[in-house]
């Protein structure tokens, strides 16, 4: 579970997040949706403790990332906005280098990399460098980097951009199950068919505040019937004056 109460980073006089509070649950899937610049990354990076709140908490299955941040960290697997890191690596090199940092014993990291290698279509590339792989690839070997230690917490940032299809629909199979046994998922996307398909609920940003969470079904008992989800999105980002009475355009 995550829980994030009153959260809030500034740069100068500029708030990118402005005093959000919400909780991703056990058990569900969490779409994290909103415009570029709406401030959905630096959350992100505020609730992994790569950046630290200007005000507010995050606790991650009990632990507050800035009081705690190992136990924190143990907690969750966490997937960035960029493939490109360790380069020079072989992927495998880098699978091992990541359960070496989580301490997971030779056997079960041996097995975790069969699967998921197999699983993603990747494993006659990881003797190659990531240098090597193409960007799709290297996503694939950072999600297998941040679940590696199996994490009961996924945060996953825009984790589907360059993956094939195949292995797009093998990431989405493997955010279900871990939802299902009980985990928590939370990712960030644009593509509202994926939220609309894969979510038990959604959070949507705009401006650094957070402007709705919960279930779809929620969501659109505030429109009328048969109003879109791109046209109600677009109305709680303020990219369409949409009338929440009538369904049109303002």
């Amino acid at each position: 579970m995550i829980e994030i109460s009153h959260l809030t980073k500034t740069y100068g006089d500029r708030k990118v997040v402005n005093d959000c509070t919400w909780e991703v649950p056990d058990g569900a899937i969490m779409g994290f949706i909103g415009p570029n610049g709406a401030g959905k990354t630096t959350h992100l990076k505020m609730i992994t403790g790569v950046l630290r709140p200007t005000a507010g908490t995050v606790k991650l299955n009990g632990f507050d990332i800035t009081k705690e941040p190992l136990k924190a960290k143990e907690t969750f697997g966490y997937v960035s906005d960029s493939p490109d890191h360790f380069l020079r690596l072989k992927g495998v090199e880098y699978l091992n280098f990541m359960a070496d940092i989580y301490g997971m014993p030779s056997e079960g990291r041996r097995e975790f990399i069969e699967e998921y290698a197999d699983r993603f279509g990747i494993a006659d590339a990881l003797n190659s460098k990531i240098l090597s792989y193409s960007h799709g690839m290297r996503q694939k070997i950072m999600v297998m980097g941040a679940l590696i230690h199996k994490p009961p917490i996924w945060i996953l940032d825009e984790p589907l951009l360059g993956l094939d299809p195949q292995s797009a629909f093998e990431l989405k199979k493997m955010m279900r199950e871990h939802a299902d046994a009980g985990n928590s998922v939370l990712f960030s996307t644009h593509v509202l068919e994926v939220a609309e398909k894969l979510c038990d609920r959604i959070a949507v940003i705009r401006q650094g505040e957070i402007r709705f969470t919960g279930t779809l079904d929620e969501l659109r008992s505030g429109y009328p019937e048969g109003t879109s989800l791109e046209d109600i999105f677009l109305h709680l980002t303020g990219e369409k004056q949409a009338s929440v009475e009538t369904g049109t355009e303002a």
